[in-house]
């Protein structure tokens, strides 16, 4: 596959204006709706081969989460695509001042491997509201649900419309080498500082979600029993291969051994006793991640759990106490089915901590006190936050979603979406009839009366 020349027919067809009325990207959302359901199981079918999860699992989680975007966006881009009107400044008067949202062009998207439908398709919706063309680039790692994805792509689109391109880290390398005018991706940290190197050579716009360590903070006050199913939910979804899933928890010393006990029972009540026999239970992506995690396994004290096998990439869902915090399990993203659970004496304690981390894509708060709250959203910066539950904030269409400092750049979901796949255009259109020579030198006021008048004339 000629990478150049697809971008260039991608330029082309985007030259000639056809992705521009709203008409034709909501014909097009249409579309890969209609597509998606046609190829329903046989997504469903690529993404059980690829992470052993479970068809209701990734409907859920993937292909219902694309369904709701295509369809908020058809029934909205009407509205996003109008031109703003903004007050115009006295100096500039009189005039009409305005914000359109202009595609930026051809678009590249980098999917990753752990939710390889909803992360690459969900952009992709975006990038279709906002007119753009666009090539994906889907994650190796997941080469059943690549073949899915461009299966699906290349029946419903021409590719000088979107495309799919399949490979590894050499076709990565070689999409990032072409002149596309935004690339969004989805991946690791350290994969992300060398797509925004390459991005930065080429001045290309980029939005990175990446991850980082999410913290979860349960407090004295909370159901504990509920906290825990909750946050059980969370961090084993997909066997803990999730961005924003609880990476460790740090609980109030008081309620450590209810809370431990509340996890295992919960664990026990999702997935039975052997979670290998679970449906619902996911495996990991390979043998390099299966290794990585499994000398985790070596960190503090296992109170639940550490089991694995490598033959069927398998590691149960685990408990971790007694870690120390120069243990690679609480310096680095976990990405699996392991929880390590610590414990703080006082919610200041566990801000410190905290504000001493680098900045999560997430953060999980269990507490009731307005104040404790307070506290924590004000001194503990995230990419998000949710009070009381985990995951669910990043579902809602009318929130942003996106990482800040290590976990990220930019956001997207609904409205959010389209503007990160636009360019806000300021457009100003002013008449003849009335030109006053205030403005034209020779200045024809003194600089202490242009202080007085600045606020007026400027609109400050």
């Amino acid at each position: 596959m000629d990478l150049t020349k697809i971008v260039q027919s991608q330029k082309n067809f985007f030259r000639s204006g056809v992705t521009r009325p709203t008409g034709f990207r909501q014909n097009m959302l249409s579309i890969l709706l209609e597509g998606l359901s046609a190829h329903g199981d046989d997504l469903l079918k690529a993404v059980y081969r690829d992470l052993g999860r479970s068809p209701e699992q990734t409907y859920l989680a993937e292909v219902a989460f694309v369904e709701s975007e295509a369809a908020y966006a058809m029934k909205h881009i009407g509205r996003w695509a109008k031109p703003r009107r903004v007050p115009t400044p006295v100096l500039a008067w009189p005039a009409r001042s305005s914000c359109q949202q202009e595609p930026y062009g051809v678009v590249l998207i980098m999917g990753p491997w752990n939710y390889p439908l909803q992360l690459i398709l969900t952009p992709l919706v975006s990038a279709i509201a906002a007119g753009n063309c666009a090539v994906l680039k889907p994650s190796e790692l997941s080469p059943a649900t690549s073949e899915a994805i461009a299966r699906l792509v290349s029946s419903i689109y021409p590719p000088e419309y979107v495309a799919v391109v399949e490979g590894d880290g050499v076709v990565a390398a070689a999409c990032l080498k072409q002149p596309f005018q935004k690339i969004f991706f989805t991946g690791s940290t350290e994969r992300g500082r060398e797509v925004m190197a390459c991005a930065a050579d080429r001045l290309i716009p980029v939005t990175l979600e990446l991850g980082g360590k999410s913290p979860c903070i349960v407090c004295a006050d909370v159901p504990i029993e509920i906290a825990a199913r909750r946050i059980v939910w969370g961090k084993f979804l997909n066997a803990g291969q999730t961005c924003t899933a609880p990476d460790f928890v740090l609980v109030d010393r008081r309620v450590k051994e209810q809370f431990l006990e509340s996890l295992s029972r919960s664990i026990k009540e999702f997935y039975g006793e052997d979670p290998r026999r679970s449906a619902d239970y996911s495996r990991i992506i390979n043998r390099r991640q299966h290794e990585r995690l499994v000398g985790y396994l070596a960190s503090g004290e296992t109170f639940y759990g550490g089991h694995h096998e490598a033959s069927d990439l398998y590691i149960s869902p685990t408990i971790l106490t007694n870690v120390s915090e120069n243990d690679p399990v609480l310096q680095e993203e976990i990405f699996g089915p392991i929880l390590p659970v610590a414990t703080f004496d006082e919610i200041a304690e566990a801000i410190s901590y905290l504000r001493s981390r680098p900045t999560p894509l997430a953060m999980y708060l269990f507490t009731e006190d307005k104040e404790t709250q307070d506290a924590v959203l004000r001194e503990v910066r995230s990419g998000g936050v949710c009070v009381n539950d985990t995951l669910l904030h990043m579902m809602g269409k009318c929130l942003p979603f996106g990482g800040l400092g290590q976990s990220g750049m930019g956001m997207y979901h609904g409205k959010y979406g389209f503007e990160c796949f636009s360019h806000q255009r300021a457009v100003m259109n002013r008449g003849f009839r009335f030109d006053s020579a205030f403005r034209y030198p020779p200045m024809k006021t003194s600089l202490t009366m242009l202080k007085k008048a600045g606020r007026f004339l400027l609109g400050r």
